[in-house]
């Protein structure tokens, strides 16, 4: 079902209508476009946030990764003044 909406835009969200529109849009086509393209920017930071948190709490990861960086600080160069 089609949604009609009205919004007032501040300065700054009218620079970025523009710059949507840029594309040839009309009003409708950017906010349109513009609130698809923050919904999946929101769904892919909501997922990296989640897998994070899973390898945050995956011990064995953890170990895994301290492991690695011991490994790496051996072959670093020793730091000099």
């Amino acid at each position: 079902m089609a949604r009609s909406l009205h919004v007032r835009l501040d300065d700054a969200s009218a620079a970025a209508l523009e710059i949507v529109r840029a594309g040839g849009l009309n009003d409708s086509e950017a906010v349109r476009t513009a609130l698809r393209e923050a919904a999946a920017r929101r769904r892919v930071r909501s997922a990296i946030r989640e897998e994070v948190q899973l390898l945050a709490a995956d011990e064995r990861d953890r170990e895994e990764m301290r492991v690695v960086r011991e490994q790496l600080a051996e072959l670093a160069p020793p730091l000099t003044d």
